[in-house]
């Protein structure tokens, strides 16, 4: 029996590039919607190049709870409004990229997708970038997945890969302190971790920024040039 690699990650708005790397990877890319909102994380926001300077772009959001889950929150009641402002930011920044006519409308679409759930929203617009990208994903929302749902950090995580038949994790370097490999193991799944190597690429600030959110990663390189990006441009130990 082939080893089935399973990946388990918050919803991020318009991911950095290390994301898709882990997406295409695996054979099952878990997304966790039953997850606290926080707003200091990605779940609504990312970095751009702006006018030569990292800048964020940000889904406005209902005011609401602080201890409400991804899925229980919702973007501003005026966002049909906040979106054309935002999708005009996109555009004075960018609109001198080299794949600005072939992006530019697949953001539009992914900003008026008609719902005004966080969630549903975002995973629409992973969905919608990964058909883009040419990735062949098997994308599974974590509440549907039949486990303890109370369960929390290592053990969450051990539940939902075994609920899906994994038997082999891959996290992002980032959380090599918050696994350990003897437990995965004395539960028949190995523990792996992924190390995203930035690649250079043409943009229009005087020296490199990584770490950008994909439509930075788009704009600036064709879909075969990302490919390439995806496929190589890491580590896994």
């Amino acid at each position: 029996m082939m080893p089935k690699k399973v990946a388990i990650m918050q919803p991020y708005f318009l991911p950095y590039l290390g994301y898709f790397q882990l997406l295409k990877l695996v054979d099952e890319f878990v997304i966790y919607d039953n997850i606290q909102f926080s707003k200091s994380g990605w779940f609504h926001r990312n970095r751009i190049l702006e006018h030569n300077s990292i800048k964020y772009i940000t889904l406005p959001l209902q005011k609401d709870s602080d201890f409400l889950n991804v899925n229980e929150r919702c973007l501003a009641t005026n966002f049909d409004i906040q979106r054309v402002k935002l999708l005009s930011r996109v555009k004075n920044a960018y609109h001198k990229a080299p794949y600005f006519d072939t992006v530019y409308p697949l953001i539009e679409a992914i900003l008026f997708f008609d719902s005004h759930n966080l969630f549903d929203f975002t995973l629409n617009s992973i969905q919608k970038l990964c058909d883009y990208l040419a990735i062949d994903y098997t994308i599974t929302v974590s509440s549907q997945v039949a486990v303890n749902h109370d369960l929390r950090g290592q053990d969450k995580v051990l539940a939902i890969c075994k609920a899906v038949n994994g038997t082999v994790y891959v996290n992002p370097e980032g959380g090599i302190d918050l696994y350990s490999q003897s437990e995965f193991a004395s539960n028949g799944i190995s523990l792996q971790f992924l190390t995203f190597k930035p690649q250079k690429y043409s943009q229009f600030s005087s020296s490199f920024q990584s770490h950008l959110s994909i439509l930075d990663v788009m704009m600036h390189n064709s879909v075969q040039t990302i490919q390439t990006f995806l496929s190589e441009d890491y580590e896994l130990k």
